[in-house]
């Protein structure tokens, strides 16, 4: 009786042994594009801008933006912002300081133009991070410009 008692411990410890589930959140290439094109469709002539999670874990969120027409400069206080550009064209101005700064909600401030920042040109394949509390405004060359953004909140200062 021991004999068998020995051998059903050894596998009930080998089934507690398994590895956890996987919480790889993903999107494919094609998933990406089919949303892209998704929101190009669903945009209205006058609109601007849209937003639409792609991935998520927690509070860190992976999302396309699509933006037709520029933003107000913006700072986000307590997330960092990783970004790749997507699809089109435009212009980054970061850093510097936030003119005529107005608090949107607790994770935007929005203000009329940044002083002292510094621009660069984006195009598909950049990537580029924007400090959490820094600055920063996008312009749109062309007819659009798709971001892959994802902001990761960042522990108080």
């Amino acid at each position: 009786m021991k004999r068998l008692l020995i051998p059903t411990l050894l596998l009930s410890s080998a089934a507690l042994a398994q590895p956890p589930a996987d919480r790889t959140a993903f999107a494919s290439a094609a998933d990406v594009n089919a949303q892209v094109e998704a929101m190009r469709k669903a945009m209205k002539p006058d609109q601007g801008f849209m937003w639409k999670p792609l991935v998520r874990d927690g509070e860190v969120v992976a999302a396309l933006e699509y933006w037709k027409k520029p933003a107000r400069p913006a700072v986000h206080p307590d997330q960092a912002e990783y970004v790749t550009v997507i699809a089109g064209s435009g212009t980054m101005v970061s850093g510097g300081r936030l003119v005529d700064p107005v608090t949107s909600n607790p994770t935007l401030v929005e203000g009329s133009r940044i002083e002292g920042g510094t621009t660069r040109t984006l195009k598909p394949g950049d990537v580029f991070l924007v400090p959490a509390g820094t600055p920063h405004w996008f312009g749109i060359a062309g007819d659009r410009l798709v971001l892959l953004g994802t902001k990761i909140p960042q522990s108080s200062r």
